[in-house]
């Protein structure tokens, strides 16, 4: 049986400009999205997101999508948490071509910018899209997992397997980007 953000999701697939599904959606949504992005940024202390943003723009992205078939909730935040990873990817290859020079950075701003965690941030997005090359499965669960925070749970409803097969394939999807990471 489809929940609300089933039905809703579906509605705004059909009329993207429906008003009513919209307003009815995202307080149904919102605190799940801010979990789903505060879980990323409380990792990554030096990412110059605000979570507010981050939810917003995510949300933003979700709803003009025109080509999805909203199966269930559990889709919705696993593209939500695909949404996330973009704009953290874009910010931080923006934030590394400001510190290139192409751009000068106010003082205010400074303290945000983080070389190491934007590098740390390229180097995983660089790796995942190589695991996904091979293994698309595995790269959909560390970023449902890394990106959108899911549980070992949420992550094995969303991708319909067991836990155990959730626990087994992060264990070697990560051990599989430590070393990708590490050897570059």
């Amino acid at each position: 049986m489809p929940t609300e953000v089933t039905l809703l999701l579906n509605e705004l697939r059909e009329d993207s400009s429906n008003r009513d599904a919209l307003d009815q959606l995202l307080p149904i949504v919102y605190n799940e999205l801010r979990r789903l992005a505060g879980s990323f940024l409380n990792r990554e202390h030096a990412v110059s997101i605000q979570t507010t943003e981050l939810v917003h723009e995510a949300y933003f992205r979700l709803t003009k999508q025109r080509s999805v078939d909203w199966n269930n909730r559990g889709q919705f935040f696993a593209i939500a948490a695909q949404a996330m990873r973009r704009i953290l990817i874009d910010a931080a290859r923006a934030r590394r071509s400001i510190k290139r020079g192409s751009e000068k950075v106010p003082i205010s701003e400074a303290p945000n910018v983080s070389i190491e965690v934007d590098q740390n941030l390229l180097d995983l997005d660089n790796a995942l899209a190589e695991l996904a090359e091979f293994d698309p499965d595995q790269a959909k669960l560390v970023e449902l997992r890394y990106f959108g925070g899911l549980t070992i749970e949420q992550t094995a409803e969303v991708l319909g397997v067991s836990p155990a097969t959730v626990k087994r394939e992060w264990s070697v999807a990560r051990a599989w980007l430590f070393d990708r990471i590490n050897r570059t």
